[in-house]
């Protein structure tokens, strides 16, 4: 990106006489010529060197055999460039892959979604003057707050109060919220999720009606049990009458729209979704997924949707069965190689309009899920690592991006299933390795 510059001439006029009756000065200053900018983002050098696929298997390899792995690490390393496999340790095995599962999801909602459309929610009349109906249109970033504490661009419930104000007849005082869930439809859990999993810190149950991605309070991690009500409840605050009735139900047809607001692009969506790995925001778009592939919008559709957008994009989706969008399942397969097929494709184009992918990966030691992790190497250049992470009982994975010393952009996927620590030594493991991959040369 360049930083244009502009050559710009003061003009600076006195009007009337001056003390000597002489006419109007006026006096002009011009800026001193600039030269041509330097760039502020400079792109990678073409002529960087790949890593000799050797050198880098005997720097990658004892890392990942690391105690805290158990030896189990299913990896695979892709040169984006010239799209060779630099390093592939059972990279086609079937693995749990926790939340890097959300990269088939991200890529599924890009391909199929239009990235620049938006998610509705709407208030429409009730049966009675004093009845209102929140229709949930499966957006959970509509915030109680504003702006919202976790989702830059969220719509506010306090817009959407605002207009049902505007929208309701003088004097009118709202006595009961019915919250319609209906756009989403089957069980609010999936298999392979535990009973601890929703509501939890992490997960909540999938309904198409939330507030603060099911947050019980905007900006913590505790979710709700109910995140419909929940909704209700908080337009119910907004509208002035935190004692209505709140309850679950479906809008009449037709019903009068007394008020609507919308989400931030998708594509926007889709980082949030990856940075933060936000479950809830995965499943809602993976259900959206289904909906514009003609499925039902419940686990089951969303799965296949996902599966079928990916196979149609060309990714060899054989060996992938999902049961979620998020990858809270332990039921989800995925092999590493289809982890790493995503983010080439999404790094060279031949996966179009995918590149939030890249921008939604996290960056190590600075923000999303590796905040604090991955950036204790000297070795390693700032933001040179950028992830996804996944992390459930016994799985720790890692997948994203690195640029080597040598400024070459790799795609790699790290996943180890059957670990038994408490979590740190595993995500210190596969920082290290992800680290070694930025640091090297390996030529």
């Amino acid at each position: 990106m360049l930083v244009a510059a502009l050559v710009v001439t003061g003009v600076v006029v006195w009007s009337g006489d001056d003390a000597a009756g002489e006419p109007a000065a006026q006096a002009t200053a011009a800026l001193p010529a600039v030269g041509e900018p330097d760039p502020v983002l400079a792109a990678l050098s073409t002529e960087a060197p790949a890593p000799d696929p050797d050198v880098l298997a005997t720097r990658l390899a004892p890392l990942l055999g690391a105690p805290a792995l158990l030896g189990g690490v299913s990896a695979e390393v892709v040169d984006v460039a010239g799209g060779q496999t630099l390093f592939d340790q059972e990279a086609g095995d079937p693995v749990t892959p926790a939340s890097t599962a959300k990269l088939l999801t991200a890529v599924a909602a890009l391909t199929t979604l239009d990235p620049a459309d938006t998610l509705g929610t709407r208030v429409v009349a009730g049966a009675t003057p004093d009845e209102v109906v929140l229709v949930g249109g499966g957006d959970p970033t509509l915030s109680t707050t504003a702006p919202s504490l976790t989702y830059p661009g969220a719509a506010t419930v306090a817009d959407l109060a605002d207009q049902v104000r505007a929208a309701l007849p003088p004097g009118t005082t709202v006595a009961r919220v019915v919250v319609d869930n209906s756009l989403f439809e089957g069980p609010l859990t999936a298999e392979g999720w535990g009973p601890e999993d929703a509501p939890s810190s992490y997960a909540s149950p999938v309904t198409a009606t939330a507030v603060d991605g099911a947050r019980l309070t905007p900006g913590e991690n505790q979710r709700s049990g109910q995140p419909g009500t929940d909704a209700g409840a908080a337009l119910a605050a907004a509208l002035g009458v935190p004692r209505a009735t709140v309850q679950l139900g479906e809008a009449a047809e037709g019903a009068a729209t007394l008020g609507s607001v919308r989400s931030a692009p998708v594509t926007r969506l889709v980082e949030q979704a990856l940075s933060q790995s936000d479950n809830l925001l995965a499943e809602s778009l993976a259900r959206h997924v289904a909906l514009a592939r003609g499925l039902p919008a419940t686990f089951e559709g969303s799965a296949q949707a996902v599966t079928d957008a990916l196979e149609e994009a060309g990714v060899d989706v054989s060996d992938v069965e999902l049961y979620d969008g998020s990858g809270l399942s332990r039921l989800d397969l995925v092999t590493p190689d289809v982890l790493t097929d995503l983010v080439t494709g999404a790094a060279d184009g031949s996966l179009a309009g995918t590149s939030a992918v890249l921008s939604g990966l996290a960056v190590a030691g600075y923000d999303g899920t590796l905040f604090d992790r991955g950036d204790d190497d000297p070795a390693t250049a700032p933001g040179a690592v950028r992830g996804k992470t996944g992390t459930l009982l016994g799985v720790h994975a890692l997948a994203g991006t690195v640029v080597t010393a040598d400024g070459r952009l790799l795609a790699y996927a790290l996943v180890a299933n059957g670990t038994s620590g408490g979590g740190g030594p595993e995500e210190a493991a596969l920082d290290a390795a992800a680290s070694a991959l930025a640091a090297c040369g390996c030529s």
